[in-house]
């Protein structure tokens, strides 16, 4: 039997953030809100998501999430091209007086962390980029773990249900940030409705729906859709207890459009079009995380800088939605957004 969802009165999920994002401040706030927030494990070590973790715990008692990636595994044709990408890129970094990063692959030290959460039992671990080694769902489940995995195709929802989900995290082609599901190469490109109606066709579980959601209107018509929480990502961008930079930040109120691009980490993510995203598209070869590692000292300098035409600006199709609001009083207005929304939908 799947373990159960945590309680979520709001129905509304704060989506994991790696990279700054997520913090316990947000993760709390929403929380308190009767949401459910999510700490990010990416790119931290174990020693530091047990820290967050403890940290979150003394600050409500409120249940959370923790999301973790999943193992890539090397594509050597992708990753024969990195060395080429590096040299496009290099006049670049020099620009901004660094040098590009080694381009390792690793697994983000996807074991330790797995067991660090085992041992501190949070309410769910998420898992993104495909279904993670069986052992990790093993040792969550032995440790009562709801697991959470994350599909982009109905395809990856037959791999998540056979390999032990919980529930389904669904996400929809409009979403920001990194694809989450098992695969770089989605020629259907599914928005998120369709997506939830294909997914439940493979299975019952419980169906978190992600993409594009910014408003309760929004929340209300996933719920109505069959999904029993809603997740939303860009929409807390701009909350005072995001560790969103500033750049970032700004950039999202303006009506420029989102592109889908590998030219930042070496994975498809849906981002804010700039130059980076124009002058390098059709470079960057599908070698995450190489190209993530390679580019993460240009990327902090540009940060750094407030540049944000050679940043990784993630945002949804729906960013200019986000406003700069608590992120407690943001759950409780999609909250009852919602509910009025499927009211009138009712009446």
């Amino acid at each position: 039997m799947p373990l159960p969802l945590p309680p979520v009165p709001a129905r509304v999920v704060a989506a994991p953030m790696a990279g700054g994002p997520s913090t316990v401040a947000l993760a709390a706030a929403v929380g308190a809100a009767g949401g459910l927030g999510f700490l990010a494990a990416g790119y931290r070590t174990a020693d530091a998501v047990a820290e967050e973790v403890g940290r979150l715990r003394a600050a409500t008692p409120a249940p959370f999430g923790v999301n973790v990636l999943s193992p890539v595994a090397v594509v050597p044709a992708e990753a024969a091209r990195v060395s080429a990408y590096a040299e496009l890129l290099a006049p670049r970094a020099a620009a901004r007086g660094v040098a590009l990063g080694e381009p390792v692959h690793t697994d983000d030290a996807h074991d330790a962390k797995v067991a660090v959460l085992a041992q501190l039992r949070p309410a769910v671990v998420s898992f993104a980029f495909g279904v993670p080694p069986a052992r990790s769902i093993d040792a969550l489940h032995a440790a009562g773990v709801p697991v959470w995995l994350t599909v982009t195709s109905p395809g990856d929802a037959r791999a998540a249900v056979a390999a032990g989900a919980d529930a389904l995290v669904v996400q929809g082609w409009e979403a920001g940030g990194h694809r989450g599901g098992g695969t770089d190469e989605e020629p259907a490109q599914l928005g998120l409705l369709p997506l939830l109606a294909l997914v439940r066709r493979v299975t019952d579980l419980p169906l978190v729906a992600a993409g594009g959601i910014a408003d309760g209107r929004g929340v209300a018509a996933v719920l109505a859709a069959g999904a029993a929480l809603a997740q939303l990502g860009t929409a807390f961008l701009r909350a005072p207890e995001a560790g969103t930079a500033p750049v970032h930040a700004a950039a999202l109120t303006e009506d420029r459009p989102t592109t889908v691009t590998r030219v930042f980490t070496g994975r498809s993510a849906r981002a804010l079009g700039n130059r980076a995203t124009s002058e390098l598209a059709g470079h960057a070869p599908a070698a995450y995380p190489e190209v993530h590692a390679l580019t993460a000292p240009l990327r902090a300098a540009a940060r750094a800088a407030g540049d944000a035409e050679e940043l990784h600006l993630w945002a949804g199709q729906a960013h200019v939605l986000a406003e700069a609001v608590p992120a407690a009083d943001l759950v409780r207005r999609l909250a009852a957004e919602a509910r009025e929304a499927l009211a009138a939908a009712r009446s």
